[in-house]
């Protein structure tokens, strides 16, 4: 290149080429359909799952109930200020997915990730009614015409049936299932209900029926993170060049004036990739490590009679003992040493706290508040009242008798808003509905002559023997005594 010759730019978009993935069994893509297969009925089925927790409560065995500000999981129940039950599940989560990308690279890529699963899924959908990768790529590059317009559109059409299925599937995470799918049909469903379920369709018609292995690559920042997580002992999907190279065919091979390597550049490893790439140029971003390649190239090994492995997971570490003549460490090995322990360590520390936090959370709390304005009344008798805002949660699916009383405020009665104040007396029952906050104005009344500022606490006892009693310590004001002010100076 001349230095004068002026310097043209590099297109900043390149026209994807489509990728027609072969169809290969083996040990990984069977794996692949049991996740696959799991992660699918696990969306669609759990909403369906029924859970009796009683009469006053829902139904449904996971339910987001943004109504009533619930997240049910089972015999799990989580109010809005137990949000750190479900903050702590996503550090779990977050933990996990470190742990798992230390030891074996993108895995969560390659088999779980949904955008993986849901292409996969249609891969298939491409299969069952294109055929195979070679029809695949005989219907991509025919003119279009009544015959491939007509499959085009059946398939397109089935692309949108499991969209649609898997867009309304996500709105019944929110509602009863089976209530909210007659709602729907009948067109009684909240509106809310229908746009989501139409974007949801959308997004998964598209992404994962025509953009497929363009998320992966370029809109997923999960590609550019996993590098922090990924060190010279994580076993990632490898060809092992100082075995296979230099490459060429059996019939190259017999006329080589040099031995060749194990590869016989059949291209199998191509052909069944799910994104497309080369897996003998090395690590790049559009390997998801779903080990794809490693089986078509284990069963190319087996047909030409030359040990399996030309392809696999493999770290750098192993890779530099093979070249060597070392022989590689045990799986096992690998895995166990101290990155992935801690890794190990801190996921399962962090969900011990959390059963150990549920298990030992109350389910009845009370919260006191003292009115301010005015702070006391001073009663024609010379009694002293004061007023208090009680807020009783009762956090499990049946109601609640509670008894209300003053400790350690001498002569006291205690009356509600529904009762007379001339019933006022030591102790008062009160009922909680079933997974609900009630809202309790009381009031202490204390003779003149017992009346004092002082600290004093609310209790509330449960009389169904279903848990502790709970208090709160809190003020009772009243007028200052000036026998009260002498005798504290005289103690000073």
């Amino acid at each position: 290149m001349n230095a004068l010759d002026p310097i043209v730019a590099a297109p900043l978009y390149a026209k994807r080429t489509a990728v027609f993935p072969r169809k290969i069994d083996g040990p990984f893509r069977r794996f692949k359909w049991l996740v696959m297969a799991v992660c699918l009925a696990v969306y669609w089925g759990t909403p369906w799952i029924r859970w009796d927790r009683g009469p006053h409560a829902p139904g449904q065995a996971v339910l987001v109930d943004l109504a009533h500000r619930r997240f049910y999981m089972f015999a799990i129940e989580i109010w809005p200020q137990e949000f750190y039950f479900v903050a702590g599940l996503l550090i779990m989560a977050g933990i996990g997915l470190f742990l798992v990308t230390s030891a074996v690279g993108r895995a969560w890529c390659g088999y779980a990730c949904p955008q993986t699963v849901w292409t996969d899924l249609y891969q298939h959908v491409d299969r069952l009614i294109d055929g195979d990768r070679n029809a695949q790529l005989r219907l991509n590059a025919a003119p279009w015409g009544a015959g491939k317009l007509v499959r085009r559109a059946f398939k397109w059409s089935v692309y949108l049936g499991i969209a649609f299925v898997t867009g309304g599937a996500w709105i019944f995470y929110f509602a009863d299932a089976p209530t909210l799918q007659r709602a729907f049909w009948t067109g009684t469903a909240a509106p809310v209900a229908y746009a989501a379920t139409g974007i949801l369709t959308f997004t998964t018609f598209w992404l994962g029926g025509f953009m497929r292995e363009q998320v992966c690559i370029y809109m997923c920042p999960w590609p550019r993170i996993q590098t922090a997580m990924l060190d010279e002992n994580s076993l990632i999907v490898t060809y092992k060049h100082w075995r296979g190279e230099p490459r060429g065919s059996l019939k190259e091979a017999k006329g080589a004036e040099t031995p060749l390597g194990d590869c016989i550049d059949c291209k199998q490893c191509m052909a069944v990739c799910p994104t497309g790439i080369d897996i003998r140029e090395g690590p790049q971003i559009g390997c998801i490590t779903c080990a794809l390649c490693v089986d078509a190239c284990d069963r190319a090994m087996a047909s030409v009679g030359r040990p399996r492995g030309l392809i696999d997971y493999c770290t750098l570490v192993d890779a530099e003992r093979e070249i060597k003549g070392t022989p590689a460490r045990s799986v096992m090995r690998v895995l166990l040493r101290p990155r992935l322990i801690a890794y190990f360590a801190v996921w399962g520390g962090i969900g011990l706290v959390l059963l150990f936090m549920l298990g030992a959370r109350e389910r009845l709390t009370l919260s006191v508040a003292h009115e301010r304005n005015p702070e006391f009344v001073q009663l024609s008798g010379g009694a002293v009242r004061n007023a208090f805002t009680l807020a009783l949660r009762n956090m499990e699916d049946r109601p609640r008798t509670l008894r209300l009383a003053a400790e350690h405020l001498p002569q006291a009665a205690i009356y509600t808003d529904d009762m007379d104040a001339h019933a006022a007396r030591g102790s008062i029952d009160v009922i909680v509905p079933a997974d609900s906050t009630a809202r309790v104005r009381l009031y202490a009344v204390v003779p003149a002559a017992a009346a004092r500022p002082q600290e004093f606490a609310i209790i509330a006892s449960p009389l169904d023997h279903g848990g502790r009693p709970v208090r709160r310590e809190t003020h009772f004001m009243a007028p200052e005594r000036h026998g009260d002010h002498e005798h504290e100076e005289e103690n000073e």
